[in-house]
C-alpha cells in the first residue's frame, strides 16, 4: 500500500523540511487524544524514543490517565498527565519548538488541553489516520487507510531514512499500537504491508508473545465479573442485525471499575452470527455523559452514523461518540434511529 504524504505550509512541502526541523536539538512535546488507547500511547512513546535518540529534549503529555495494561511500556513512567500536572504541562507546551499531535486530527479531541494547544505559538506536526483532519497543523501526515497511527510512525521513521534507529523499545511500542488498533490483526485495515511492518518489528526486537500477554491476558477478578455484567446486559435486535450493551455507573462501581476495564467489550456483540452493527453505552456520571463505542462489519459506516447522531466519529468500522441524555434515553434514541438504516444493515 502506497503511503500518502501531505506536508502543508501554505504550499506543498516534502520530507526534507521535516529532516531540517529535526536536524538540531529542540524542545519537543508529543501529545495525543483524551482517554489514550494502545495506538495513542504506543505511537507517542515510539516517537519519544526515536526523538531522544536524535538528541532532542522530548516529552510525552497525555490529556489524562490511560489503562493499567499499557503501563509496562518502555518510557511510560516519564509521561506527564495534563489533568494532574496542568501547570507543568502548560509550561512545557509554551516552551516547545515543535509539537507532534498523534492519533487525533482536531484539537477538541485533546480534552482540557485544547485551549493550551490552540494558544501555542509553535510548529505543529499531525500524524493521524482518522477521517476529516482539521487544518491546525503546519505539517500533516494523514492516511485514513492506514491500520494505525503506530504503523504511520514506522513509515515516518522509514521516510526519514532512520529504520536502523529502531530499537527493541521502539519496536515494542509500535507493535502495541498496531496490534490493538487492528483487533489483533483481524480488522479490514490490516493489509499485507501491515504484516510486513509487524515482521520487521519482531526482527527489531519486539517480543510479540509477551506483548500480547501483557495487553490481553492480564485480568483482575473484578474485570472478569464486569464482563459477565456486559454479557447479561447484551441485547440483540435481529431485525436490524444489531446488538448493544449497556453499562450503568452503578454496575461499574460495584465491580471496582478502572479505566480500560471495558476495553473490547463492544466486540462481544459483533461476534454473534448475523450481527453487523454493535454498540456499547457506558454511563459516566463524573463527566455527565454516556460514552458510546460503535463497531461494524462490511460496508456499514459507524463513522458516519456517529457523526450524524452522537457527536463522534472515527473510522469506517470503528468509531466513538457521546450523549448528554440519560442512559435509558440514549438507548431509546439509538433504537428509534435504526429503522432509517434498515436497508443498509440488512444488505
Amino acid at each position: 500500500m502506497e503511503v500518502r504524504w501531505l506536508f502543508v505550509y501554505s504550499q506543498t512541502m516534502n520530507i526534507d523540511e521535516i529532516k531540517e526541523l529535526l536536524s538540531s536539538p529542540k524542545n519537543i512535546v508529543i501529545t495525543t487524544h483524551k482517554n489514550p488507547d494502545g495506538d495513542a500511547i504506543g505511537s507517542s512513546l515510539a516517537l519519544l524514543h526515536y526523538l531522544l535518540s536524535l538528541g532532542h529534549n522530548a516529552l510525552v503529555i497525555t490529556p489524562n490517565e490511560y489503562p493499567d495494561f499499557l503501563k509496562w511500556m518502555p518510557g511510560e513512567d516519564t509521561v506527564l498527565k495534563y489533568n494532574g500536572q496542568a501547570q507543568v504541562a502548560q509550561s512545557k507546551i509554551k516552551e516547545a519548538d515543535l509539537i507532534f499531535t498523534l492519533d487525533f486530527n482536531h484539537l477538541s479531541r485533546s480534552g482540557d488541553m485544547e485551549d493550551t494547544l490552540a494558544k501555542a505559538n509553535t510548529t505543529f506536526v499531525m500524524i493521524d489516520h482518522h477521517q476529516q483532519p482539521d487544518s491546525y497543523a503546519t505539517y500533516v501526515y494523514s492516511d485514513t487507510e492506514m491500520s494505525s497511527t503506530c504503523q504511520m510512525i514506522y513509515h515516518f521513521i522509514e521516510k526519514l531514512d532512520d529504520l536502523d534507529k529502531i530499537t527493541p523499545e521502539i519496536a515494542s511500542c509500535i507493535y502495541v499500537g498496531i496490534m490493538t488498533d487492528t483487533g489483533s490483526f483481524r480488522f479490514r485495515s490490516t493489509t499485507s504491508k501491515t504484516h510486513q511492518v509487524v515482521a520487521d518489528l519482531i526482527d527489531y526486537g519486539a517480543d510479540n508473545t509477551s506483548i500480547h500477554e501483557r495487553v490481553y491476558d492480564t485480568n483482575t477478578l473484578s474485570r472478569l465479573q464486569l464482563k459477565g455484567v456486559a454479557l447479561k446486559n447484551l441485547k440483540v435486535l435481529q431485525e436490524y442485525s444489531t446488538a448493544y450493551i449497556t453499562m450503568s455507573q452503578k454496575e461499574l462501581d460495584q465491580h471496582n471499575f478502572k479505566k480500560g476495564d471495558t476495553e473490547g467489550f463492544v466486540n462481544i456483540g459483533l461476534s454473534i452470527e448475523g450481527i453487523k452493527f454493535a454498540v456499547i453505552f457506558i454511563e459516566n456520571r463524573k463527566e455527565g455523559i454516556i460514552k458510546i463505542s460503535l463497531r461494524s462489519k462490511g460496508d456499514f459506516s459507524v463513522n458516519e452514523f456517529s457523526r450524524s447522531h452522537f457527536e463522534g466519529g472515527g473510522h469506517h468500522n470503528a468509531a466513538g461518540g457521546k450523549s448528554n441524555l440519560s442512559l435509558s434515553d440514549t438507548v431509546g434514541k439509538f433504537i428509534s434511529i435504526l429503522p432509517s438504516y434498515n436497508k443498509l444493515l440488512n444488505q
